[in-house]
């Protein structure tokens, strides 16, 4: 193993660790702060985003950062107790929308200051402002290059 393939190993480990470690952290401290859990903030933020017209399951699916593997299932929780709207297509019957009710919206507002003031305890006071644009830039980098490929892959004969 090369010292450049040990360095990429051991900011890949770290990454994952922060990670770990952070979402762990957040998670408690929404628990704690009585509001939704934070899987569900996570689908609230991307209907929110979304507009009136709400998002495809599958485009929902693909936004989620922290529950992508049981969407379906949170939405439909989330709509039993009213903070979305979960509807089939009108002319696509294999397809369901899914939108934030304004019980949704309130439930965001209320959980927003406690998610902001975690990741700031658990994230961001641990880093510079220089590093965390450097951060977040190169993430954001490895993101979209990895999402760059699964697409070209996508559209590929």
């Amino acid at each position: 193993m090369s010292n450049g393939d040990t360095t990429s190993l051991d900011a890949w480990r770290a990454l994952l660790m922060a990670h770990s470690a952070a979402v762990r952290a957040i998670e408690a401290d929404v628990q704690r702060g009585g509001t939704v859990p934070l899987t569900w903030y996570d689908v609230l933020l991307e209907l929110r985003a979304a507009g009136a017209d709400g998002l495809r399951m599958q485009e929902l699916s693909d936004r989620v950062v922290l529950s992508r593997t049981r969407v379906s299932r949170l939405v439909d929780e989330m709509a039993r107790v009213g903070l979305v709207r979960k509807q089939q297509d009108g002319t696509d019957k294999r397809v369901n929308w899914a939108s934030i009710t304004e019980e949704g919206a309130q439930a965001l507002r209320e959980t927003a200051p406690v998610y902001l003031r975690s990741i700031h305890r658990h994230f961001s006071a641990y880093l510079t402002e220089e590093e965390t644009h450097v951060l977040a830039e190169a993430l954001l980098r490895v993101a979209q290059g990895d999402r760059a490929e699964v697409e070209w892959g996508r559209r590929r004969p």
